[in-house]
């Protein structure tokens, strides 16, 4: 490792209302980032914080008949509260409230004025009050001269204002944009921050104005013109900077990766570095280099609809403790980090995906796994690791795998790809699995001969669950911990502890579980069932009509069946070898059922309402295989897998309580 700290960052946040998705969305990818960086060895410093100088502040104070420092007060300590419930380890909180934020604003201003870079001026244009952003005539023009952001009408304004030459950085950074020096990702972002700077012959691009008047003195001053306070968008981008421009901290520039919402992407990708530029220019400030990585990421919509508090639903901070309350807090990180908005199109919210996604991925792959390799491990071996000892085909495969899932991470984390990083580890988790239906320990124990091959198939399982575990801490830190706890590997979790910096190369190499280690049963992901949805109340018809008599409810067994007829159903143990959704049919899955010697039947079942797919994969069902072929949706349908219902009227598969040969028969 060298000597530079890691350094990312989120934007600072408005303080003119509560945390909410988007801020939690943002922190938690810089957080997760970070963890990594700690788990690698790397000195790492994680800045977030608050943007309090802007006049929506004052406005929202002025609405609830306080002062605007107490309000931002107030607020700022609702996102550091926020932020510590969660569980976001972050290094520092800045605020562009404090002293020591504010004297090295100016301090760079001040830098510009004296250098040219900053000159006084005449602005006239459009403005969006809402963003606190001016807006170029084309783009207003594009907008119909509304705001793109709440819709509401843009101000024409004409003021004296002083200006940042962008112009006169423009060339060098379009130059570092294309290649990659200041890399702007997704590359739907990068291309369009490049078209922005170039500008058009009907809208090219001017000297972006940096401070207003009539502000009532809520703000940074500019140097020498008490009259003009600095623009609070160059005030709080700053704030990277500022936060670090110590002795102690100049280590950290410049930022390896910096995480912004797409909506501010002109200010970041645009004003920001080309400020740098021009510091950098100035004696005293040739360190000053460009960010390395800029993540402009896309926004959250829910339940398939733009958020509003209008319509009810917004996700907001109590939404969020919901979330917590019921799944855990590493189940919403994992479902933010895996499912959020990290390309150019925005991400939907569900209450039925998560619950999907957390049976998927985490009840039924992580926690199953470690719940059956701990389980068999006590069964077999009371509770003591065994030694790998016989050669058990397959065993290297799972070995590979592990190398493989390091490889994949690590290759992630470059693209800053957290979603891929976490489906890296997972796939190693779904290796563990095909190797124990494989191999099936569970049968082999019950031969005492092969006691020595069960032994090396327990091992190797326990192994990389331990490694798997290690690369899903960054997403999953409390419940890998848990884990890696159970494992015997508590020496990790206190290195870790605290913001400790670990060693995962070394810590990820193969074959370091030992022999007779004591591996703890503990309940990682209890599942989760959806609950039926609830039918719309129907509504009065115009005239009434003779109600029909319903049919009372069943009540005691059927007719009696011969037990000539019971044997002639061909009842077997069939596994989910692959599943999806039919098309234009709201309650079918198509089921591709593995039974004997890899034979292979279609069933189609209606029950994609209370399953997803990916949750069906690998599971075993009760299968009738003699059942007439039927065409369901031009498929032809092999029989049924059989379920029974739950007490709200939702099915419920039915399988079997141990693990059975595929195909074996039901009698």
């Amino acid at each position: 490792m060298t000597d530079k700290t890691f350094y990312t960052t989120t934007p600072i946040y408005y303080v003119n209302d509560r945390p909410h998705i988007g801020h939690v969305y943002t922190t938690t990818l810089a957080d997760a980032l970070a963890r990594y960086s700690r788990l690698r060895g790397q000195p790492t410093f994680f800045l977030t914080g608050t943007d309090e100088h802007a006049t929506k502040v004052v406005d929202a104070a002025q609405e609830r008949g306080l002062e605007t420092q107490a309000w931002a007060d107030q607020n700022a300590q609702a996102f550091r509260e926020t932020f510590a419930e969660l569980g976001i380890a972050n290094d520092d909180f800045i605020r562009t409230t404090e002293e020591r934020h504010k004297t090295r604003v100016e301090t760079y201003v001040k830098a510009l004025l004296d250098s040219g870079d900053v000159y006084l001026g005449e602005y006239e244009g459009w403005y969006d009050a809402g963003q606190e952003e001016y807006v170029p005539d084309k783009k207003a023009e594009e907008q119909d001269f509304k705001s793109a952001i709440n819709k509401k009408p843009l101000v024409r304004k004409t003021e004296k204002n002083y200006f940042f030459k962008i112009t006169a950085y423009a060339e060098d950074l379009i130059g570092r944009i294309e290649r990659d020096e200041f890399k702007v990702v997704p590359v739907a972002r990068k291309n369009e921050i490049l078209a922005r700077l170039r500008g058009t012959a009907e809208d090219p691009l001017r000297d972006t104005p940096i401070s207003r008047t009539g502000v009532s003195g809520w703000g940074i001053s500019v140097p020498g013109d008490a009259e003009h306070t600095i623009y609070v968008w160059i005030d709080a981008l700053l704030n990277y900077l500022t936060t670090v421009d110590t002795d102690e901290r100049r280590r950290c520039w410049a930022p390896d990766v910096q995480f912004i919402g797409k909506d501010i992407l002109w200010f970041h990708a645009g004003i920001w570095p080309a400020l740098l530029l021009a510091l950098q220019k100035q004696p005293g400030y040739e360190w000053v280099d460009l960010p390395k990585v800029l993540y402009a990421h896309s926004f959250w919509t829910s339940e398939g609809a733009k958020m509003s508090k209008s319509l009810g639903n917004f996700i907001d901070l109590a939404k969020l403790r919901e979330y917590v309350s019921d799944f855990g807090l590493d189940a919403l990180r994992y479902f933010l980090l895996t499912q959020g908005p990290l390309g150019t199109t925005d991400s939907d919210f569900s209450h039925d995906r998560f619950i999907e996604v957390y049976n998927a991925h985490l009840a039924n792959t992580l926690g199953n796994c470690f719940s059956r390799v701990a389980t068999m491990t006590s069964k077999t071996f009371g509770g003591k690791l065994p030694q790998a000892e016989a050669a058990v085909e397959g065993a290297e495969a799972v070995q590979a795998a592990a190398a493989k899932a390091k490889e994949d991470v690590y290759a992630a984390l470059d693209r800053v790809a957290l979603d891929q990083a976490a489906e890296g580890a997972l796939a190693l988790v779904r290796a563990i699995d095909g190797f124990i239906e494989k191999t099936q320990p569970f049968r082999l124990a019950k031969d005492e001969t092969k006691r020595g091959e069960v032994g090396t198939i327990l091992y190797t399982c326990a192994e990389a669950l331990r490694i798997a575990s290690l690369l899903l801490w960054p997403a999953l830190p409390g419940k890998c911990e848990q884990l890696l706890t159970a494992l015997g590997c508590g020496s990790y979790v206190e290195a870790l502890a605290n913001k400790g910096l670990g060693k995962l190369d070394e810590w990820a190499s193969w074959g370091q579980l030992a022999e007779g280690t004591e591996i703890n049963k503990t309940n990682l992901f209890p599942r989760h069932n959806k609950p039926k949805p609830k039918p719309e109340p129907k509504q009065p018809k115009a005239k009434a009509k003779k109600e029909k008599k319903k049919a009372p409810p069943p009540s005691g067994p059927k007719d009696e069946i011969s037990y000539e007829e019971f044997v002639a159903l061909d009842l077997r143990i069939a596994r989910v070898k692959t599943a999806k959704a039919v098309e234009k049919a709201d309650r079918l899955l198509h089921l591709e059922l593995e039974l004997a010697d890899g034979e292979l039947r279609t069933v189609l079942s209606g029950i994609r309402e209370y399953y997803s797919p990916e949750e069906l994969i690998g599971k075993q069902v009760v299968y009738l295989a003699n059942l007439a072929p039927r065409k369901i949706r031009g498929v032809v349908s092999q029989g049924m897998v059989l379920a029974g219902n739950d007490a709200d009227g939702g099915a419920v598969l039915l399988q079997p309580l141990r693990e059975l040969p595929d195909g074996a028969k039901i009698s």
